[in-house]
C-alpha cells in the first residue's frame, strides 16, 4: 500500500514538472531554461527535481517518450481497414486527433521551440506505423514499389500536413484536410 502511495507522488510530481517545462517553453527557448525556473514553476525543491531527472533534458526527454507512448495507442486504433486509401485518411484523422489532445503539448515543443527530438519522436512513431502496415499487405503495388520507398511517401504527406494544420491556427478546417486527402490518395486493395 505504501509503494503505490510512493508511485502517486512521483506522478504527481512528474505531472508538475512537465506542465512547468511546457508553460516555460511557451515563454522562452528550451536552451534558455534552467532547472530552478522548472523548479520554481512546478513549486518543487531542486532535490525532488534530481531525485526523478538528471538534467532538463531527461526530463524533456521521458516527456517525448510518455507523448511517443500516447501516440503509438492512439494509432493502434486503426485496424480493420480493406484499402491503403482508407488507412491513410484514418492515420490523419487519428493524429490529427492526438495533436489536437496534445495541443499545448506539441505547440511548446515543436511550435515555439521547433525540437526536434519531438519532430523525430512524430516521425519515426508514424513511419513504424506505416512501414509494419505495408509489410503485412500483399498488394499488386508492393511487388513494383518497396514498402520502405511506399512509406516514405505517405509518411512526408501525413506528417506535413498533421504539422501544418496545427500551426496553422486555424486555416484548413479538420474536413476539408479530410476531403483533399481523400481526392489525393490513390485507392489500393491491401489484399
Amino acid at each position: 500500500m505504501k509503494k503505490q502511495k510512493e508511485d502517486l507522488r512521483v506522478i504527481k510530481t512528474k505531472k508538475c514538472l512537465y506542465e512547468a517545462i511546457l508553460n516555460i517553453m511557451k515563454e522562452k527557448p528550451f536552451e534558455n531554461i534552467k532547472v530552478s525556473d522548472i523548479c520554481t514553476k512546478a513549486c518543487v525543491n531542486r532535490s525532488t527535481f534530481y531525485t526523478h531527472f538528471e538534467d532538463k533534458y531527461m526530463l524533456l526527454d521521458s516527456l517525448i517518450h510518455n507523448l511517443s507512448e500516447n501516440l503509438v495507442e492512439e494509432l493502434s486504433k486503426n485496424k480493420n481497414i480493406s484499402t491503403s486509401k482508407e488507412y491513410y485518411i484514418e492515420l490523419i484523422k487519428l493524429l490529427m486527433n492526438h495533436m489536437e489532445d496534445k495541443k499545448e503539448i506539441y505547440k511548446s515543443i515543436m511550435i515555439n521551440n521547433r525540437n526536434s527530438i519531438a519532430m523525430d519522436m512524430v516521425y519515426d512513431t508514424v513511419n513504424e506505423d506505416i512501414t509494419k502496415r505495408l509489410e503485412q499487405t500483399s498488394s499488386a503495388t508492393k511487388k513494383a514499389v518497396p514498402a520502405e520507398f511506399r512509406a516514405k511517401f505517405y509518411l512526408g504527406a501525413i506528417i506535413h500536413i498533421g504539422f501544418e494544420w496545427l500551426k496553422s491556427k486555424n486555416r484548413y478546417k479538420r474536413e476539408d484536410i479530410i476531403t483533399y486527402l481523400d481526392e489525393l490518395i490513390s485507392e489500393h486493395s491491401w489484399q
